[in-house]
């Protein structure tokens, strides 16, 4: 890709559920990119407002099948399909010709392990060297390896917030087993409601589903590596968008809030979108509607609380897929996310790779 002097031309995929109309909203107001293309099979030739009403105003972008996509059309390409439909829009898009930057939503790029992800999913998988060829995009853990990538795999809601609240553990500690229990919003379900996931079930309720068995526990274990066990507990909260945790871990002696503290400003401190709270749990309101993950934590008689919280739709997808777009291409990572960053040159001939 030759340096634009102008917006770089965005193709959302599968773009009618919950994640893709946070990310066109998101890609409407980037000063660097201009949607043009949002496909979607079952809504090929409504407006794009009819499945995201908020953008009713802001944009008449109408939706087109995925296999009228003009490859030639685009610069940047977002898929937000589901696990096994991921790998089949990159297979179709390497094979029409598209070479530019792919940030994939879906989890079928995520995985190092082929047979991780065929055990973990049930599929098998249609390209593995664009499995293993993708970087993963956890951006504070693997923001180097992100710039310059022309395929990104946007992690998973629940592995971004247990990742980023027990990476720094393991450089501090070495080893570390995490009980790990966190609520999650009605949206992390879909736009399809399903007899546990649908309202006169859902409100007022708590329920917990796959305990230990959660399928983003794979990202978190490749994340962390082998010094690290994770025992999770994923829960159905009563509530539309948002995830909020704990990660409980025994501290060995000499090791304190301070070492903690430490540990966590030198991962986090100076990244934009995670907020740190030493000494003080996060509530999940503040993050909703926000790009960022919050942390804090406690300790007291040799026990340490990591609580995250995050909009699940935002740092659990889609503003975190602009995240890595930003840094993909050579731009501050919080471009586009909120006010008062600094809007890079598009002349600028050392912002994008070819």
């Amino acid at each position: 890709m030759t340096s634009p002097t102008a917006p770089l031309r965005a193709a959302v995929l599968h773009g009618a559920g919950y994640a893709g109309g946070e990310l066109l909203a998101l890609l409407l107001a980037h000063p660097l990119v201009d949607p043009v293309v949002v496909t979607s099979r079952s809504q090929a030739g409504e407006p794009v407002w009819t499945t995201h009403p908020r953008l009713r105003g802001q944009s008449a972008l109408t939706y087109s099948d995925p296999a009228d996509l003009d490859a030639e059309a685009v610069d940047v390409a977002f898929i937000c399909a589901e696990h096994g439909q991921g790998a089949a829009a990159v297979q179709s898009l390497r094979g029409s010709g598209f070479e530019g930057l792919i940030v994939d939503l879906s989890a079928d790029h995520r995985l190092d392990s082929l047979a991780t992800y065929e055990a973990v999913y049930g599929l098998e998988h249609p390209d593995p060297d664009a499995m293993r060829a993708a970087v993963y995009g956890l951006a504070e853990v693997n923001g180097d390896a992100v710039a310059g990538a022309t395929l990104v795999a946007n992690p998973g809601c629940f592995a971004t917030g247990q990742s980023l609240a027990l990476y720094p553990l393991v450089g501090l500690l070495g080893e570390v087993e995490a009980h790990v229990t966190a609520l999650t919003g009605a949206s992390g379900s879909g736009a399809r409601p399903s007899a546990t996931t649908h309202y006169p079930r859902r409100d007022g309720n708590v329920r917990a589903y796959k305990p230990l068995a959660h399928r983003h526990l794979a990202e978190v274990q490749e994340v962390l590596g082998d010094g690290a066990t994770v025992h999770f507990v994923p829960v159905s909260g009563p509530f539309t968008r948002g995830i909020w945790g704990t990660a409980h871990v025994a501290l060995p002696e000499g090791v304190g809030l301070d070492e903690v503290t430490e540990a966590f400003e030198a991962a986090y401190g100076g990244r934009p979108l995670v907020r740190l709270s030493p000494g003080v749990l996060p509530e999940l309101l503040p993050t909703v509607g926000t790009p960022f993950c919050d942390l804090g934590w406690v300790v007291r008689d040799g026990h340490l609380v990591v609580g995250f919280a995050l909009d699940n739709l935002m740092k659990g997808a889609a503003s975190q897929a602009v995240q890595n777009l930003n840094l993909a291409l050579g731009w501050p990572e919080a471009l586009g996310l909120f006010p008062g960053v600094a809007v890079p040159s598009l002349s600028d001939p050392g912002l994008v790779s070819s």
